[in-house]
């Protein structure tokens, strides 16, 4: 293979390693055919929240929640695409350099990708903040009943993970 054809393929490779890096670092991973599973082990769905016996008030505050944050989101994805446009521009040129350079800058690879950690922790506290204010809805014995679901849930997927693991070997 000439080497342009290297170049322009690790161009092409180290943004996504360094996106898919990220996304299993956080919690992300093989999102592929779970049969059955739907990725939902743990968590707060619409089947818990039915197991919960919710209170009309609660489920009230809940919908108000989910339309705020939707309507945040919304507004907040017209807002700033011109300038996210621009960032990602940026950034996609900065990986380019950083992989076609005559030598490879390990402090800059270390800083870009302490950049793209630093926005997914971002992220991930804002995501958390708003499970947080979701969960204050809920009385201390439904906290409990959660907790429970969430574990008998967990137990389940361990299980079938297993499964699967010892089918595969």
């Amino acid at each position: 293979m000439k080497m342009t054809k290297k170049l322009v393929l690790a161009a092409a490779a180290l943004p996504l390693v360094f996106g898919t890096a990220s996304a299993y670092a956080y919690g992300g991973g093989d999102k592929g055919d779970h049969k059955g599973m739907h990725g939902k082990c743990g968590g707060f769905d619409k089947k818990i929240m039915r197991q919960l016996d919710l209170t009309d008030a609660q489920k009230e505050q809940f919908k108000e929640m989910r339309e705020a944050d939707r309507a945040a989101m919304k507004e907040k994805r017209s807002a700033n695409k011109a300038e996210k446009m621009a960032e990602m521009k940026a950034h996609r040129e900065q990986v380019q350099a950083l992989v076609l350079a005559d030598t490879f800058d390990e402090a800059a690879a270390n800083e870009l990708a302490s950049q793209m950690v630093e926005k997914q922790t971002e992220r991930r506290v804002a995501m958390l903040k708003k499970q947080h204010e979701m969960m204050s809805v809920l009385t201390p014995e439904q906290k409990t009943k959660l907790t429970e679901l969430q574990q008998e849930r967990m137990a389940k997927c361990v299980e079938k993970m297993e499964k699967r693991a010892n089918k595969d070997s």
